[in-house]
């Protein structure tokens, strides 16, 4: 067959789109319209918590009844945008705590796109106060909170989809059913996933006061208090370990995540990893600028490699996996996938898909990621299909947690400088009592870790 290169008209006019249309619709992701008005409350309300309610509202007529951000320019610009948005036209009420904001509201669903460090915390608050989640990634920061969320998830019954949305993306799940369901690939015996974006920020800013617009006390919660440097947002956070799980955890998961999903894996029997800051040592982030990390199956090694300085491998590829098999080799990414055969056989290729046309105001929002947006969307009309029919959703928690907790395992197989093997059902690191005490972080008080022996 000839490669396929592929826009939007195009997909859905192919028989094997066809296919995977239907099959979004069979996994709930078709449009719907149900007759109950969702109520819903965000909390995070910066550029990708909006991004991700912007994507619901597209795809579902709701009422956004609340939202909270602890920087008040942030929550003004959200609430002004949502109304704008609205059918009613209502500016959601504002809040800047959420205990507050979940205290004085019953939401049917809430979304959180607050820092990775407040992930957990706030899920499982939420879903006590009686709400489902769409929770971004990672989960949590460490092992045991990505535990405590599970439970509770599974306890009252909530619904809980992460923001892992490469399980909704129109040309990966092409890949998945027509090269990956096929068996074209043959057997399976090496993975390799990586991420060579300059994305580590890496400055010296001075100390300064803390802006009135900021509550900077309520933005660290239960992390440590960081002298005040500027505004965390854009990313500053990031280059620190306090707040999240390094390059490895936050880009590393999407595609970690992704070969999970691809391949039907579970946990991984042996995590290693080694690296550091070898480059970019001039700055104040305290992430890895170089990254190994060996996740282990019987028979299959998945390999990740990071680097946040000098080329890719491959420059077409710079955030992908790459699948080799016996009979071929499929490599994928955000934008793209390849399958080239071994031999004789049919390569296969699809781009990403957009909605433009569908979805005309993609085009005037700053900062949307055009190229995510449908994707988001099918994550969340399956979402939407998971409450109403009670079924888990593609990116359910547990699979969130095992993608998540993966990748911080690997930042501490890296620090303790040996592997780890994780026992789920134990909830301990085996032989290892030094590596398990660092499945719980400590919290900053008067915040109380959520997960309980």
């Amino acid at each position: 067959m000839a490669d396929l290169n592929l826009n939007r008209r195009k997909f859905i006019q192919s028989t094997s789109a066809v296919l995977t249309l239907s099959a979004l619709q069979t996994n709930g992701l078709a449009f719907t319209n149900p007759s109950k008005n969702l109520r819903v409350g965000l909390i995070g309300a910066g550029w990708y918590g909006k991004s991700d309610l912007f994507r619901l509202m597209q795809v579902r007529d709701i009422d956004v009844a609340a939202i909270c951000d602890v920087d008040n320019n942030h929550l003004q610009e959200a609430g002004k945008l949502i109304s704008e948005r609205q059918v009613s036209r209502k500016i959601p009420a504002l809040y800047t705590d959420y205990r507050k904001m979940l205290a004085e509201h019953k939401f049917d669903l809430v979304l959180i796109g607050t820092p990775d460090h407040w992930h957990a915390r706030q899920a499982i608050d939420t879903m006590r106060a009686g709400a489902h989640i769409y929770l971004q990634k990672p989960v949590s920061i460490d092992v045991l909170e990505g535990e405590a969320i599970l439970q509770t998830a599974r306890k009252l019954n909530k619904k809980v989809q992460v923001g892992t949305q490469r399980r909704s993306t129109p040309h990966l799940l092409d890949a998945k059913q027509r090269v990956i369901d096929q068996g074209l690939l043959g057997k399976i015996a090496q993975v390799e996933m990586c991420c060579y974006y300059h994305m580590r920020q890496n400055g010296n800013p001075p100390l300064q006061p803390v802006p009135d617009f900021l509550d900077y006390e309520m933005w660290s919660g239960p992390a440590p208090l960081r002298p005040y440097d500027g505004l965390p947002h854009g990313g500053w956070w990031r280059t620190f370990m306090e707040y999240g799980n390094g390059i490895t955890g936050d880009m590393g998961m999407h595609m970690f995540d992704a070969v999970r999903w691809l391949l039907q894996l579970k946990w991984p029997t042996k995590i290693s990893a080694s690296g550091g800051i070898f480059v970019q040592k001039e700055g104040k982030s305290n992430i890895p600028d170089t990254q190994t990390a060996i996740f282990e199956y019987p028979d299959l090694n998945c390999v990740w490699q990071m680097r946040s300085w000098g080329t890719a491998a491959d420059t077409e590829y710079p955030w992908a996996f790459i699948i080799y098999g016996e009979k071929g080799t499929l490599k994928g990414s955000v934008m793209k996938y390849e399958f080239i055969p071994i031999g004789k056989g049919e390569r296969i290729a699809m781009d990403v898909v957009y909605e433009k046309e569908e979805f005309p105001e993609d085009l005037k929002e700053p900062r949307i990621e055009l190229h995510t947006a449908p994707a988001t969307r099918q994550h969340m009309r399956n979402l939407l299909s998971a409450i109403e029919k009670d079924h888990l959703p593609v990116a359910d928690i547990e699979e969130g947690h095992i993608s998540t907790s993966s990748c911080i395992l690997a930042n501490l197989s890296m620090l303790l400088k040996r592997p780890l093997v994780y026992d789920p059902i134990k909830k301990i690191c085996i032989d290892d009592p030094e590596a398990t005490r660092h499945l719980r972080r400590p919290y900053r008080a008067p915040w109380q870790h959520p997960y309980t022996i």
